[in-house]
C-alpha cells in the first residue's frame, strides 16, 4: 500500500451504490484488479460528504440512490465534480436512461466521465478498461446507450453533413475509443481515422480551443448541431 492507503499502481475509489450485493460485488472486483476501494457508501449525501472530506482518484455511482431513488446519484457526481474537477466519475445506471447522458456530460465538464449499464460490470474486462480510461480523462458511454441514441438520432443539421464513415467514427468516439482502437475495429489505418475525425471537426464548426472530441460527442448524443 501507498502511504496514502491507496493500492499501489491501483486507482483510490470511492463507490456508491445503495444495493449491498452489487456494492460488495463492485468491491470485490476493483479490490482483485489492484484498485483500493477507499469507501463504498450506500446513499448520494454520504458520497458527497467523504468525496469532500478526502477526495479519491473516481468516484463511481449508482444514478438512483436514496432517499428519492431518482436522480440523487446523477447530482451528487455533478456537485463533486464542481468542488474537484480532477475526480474522475464513472456513473453506473440499471436502463437507458438517454437523457441522463448529454446532462452528464455538459454538468460535469467533459473529460474524465463515464457512463455504463450496470450489465456491463459484468464483462469486467471492459468495464476494468472504461474505468481506466475516465481515470486517465477520458470520456466513455456504454455502446447500448449510443446505439439507442443513434435509433433516435434526427436528420437534420450538421450530423446530416457527415458521411455514413464519419458517424461510424463519431459513434465509436463516443464510446471513448482513441483513434488507434477506432483503427482497428474499422480495419482502417490510424491516418484515415484522423482524416475523418478531422473532418467531423470542420462539418461540426467545432473550432480550436475548445475540447472538440467532446463537443463532437455531446453533439451526436444530441442528435443536432
Amino acid at each position: 500500500m501507498n502511504a496514502d492507503g491507496s493500492a499501489v499502481g491501483g486507482l483510490s475509489i470511492v463507490l456508491a451504490e445503495d444495493s449491498l450485493l452489487l456494492r460488495e460485488g463492485l468491491a470485490s472486483i476493483l479490490d482483485r484488479a489492484g484498485h483500493h476501494v477507499r469507501d463504498a457508501v450506500g446513499d448520494a449525501e454520504t458520497l458527497v460528504a467523504v468525496v469532500r472530506k478526502d477526495p479519491p482518484d473516481v468516484v463511481i455511482t449508482d444514478v438512483r440512490m436514496p432517499p428519492g431513488h431518482s436522480d440523487e446519484g446523477l447530482r451528487a457526481a455533478a456537485a463533486i465534480r464542481a468542488s474537484h474537477p480532477a475526480v474522475g466519475i464513472l456513473v453506473l445506471s440499471q436502463y437507458v436512461a438517454d437523457a441522463y447522458v448529454p446532462a452528464l456530460l455538459e454538468s460535469t465538464g467533459g473529460g474524465g466521465i463515464g457512463y455504463l449499464l450496470k450489465d456491463r460490470v459484468g464483462h469486467v474486462a471492459e468495464f476494468l478498461a472504461s474505468l481506466d480510461r475516465v481515470a486517465s480523462g477520458g470520456t466513455v458511454v456504454d455502446p447500448e446507450v449510443v446505439r439507442q441514441l443513434l435509433s433516435r438520432r434526427k436528420n437534420d443539421g450538421p450530423l446530416a453533413a457527415l458521411t455514413p464513415r464519419e458517424l461510424e467514427v463519431l459513434a465509436l468516439m463516443a464510446e471513448g475509443r482513441v483513434n488507434s482502437s477506432i483503427a482497428d475495429e474499422l480495419v482502417v489505418s490510424e491516418a484515415a481515422v484522423r482524416k475523418h475525425v478531422g473532418n467531423i471537426f470542420a462539418k461540426l464548426d467545432l473550432s480550436d480551443g475548445l475540447d472538440r472530441r467532446v463537443s463532437a460527442v455531446l453533439t451526436y448524443l444530441r442528435g443536432t448541431g
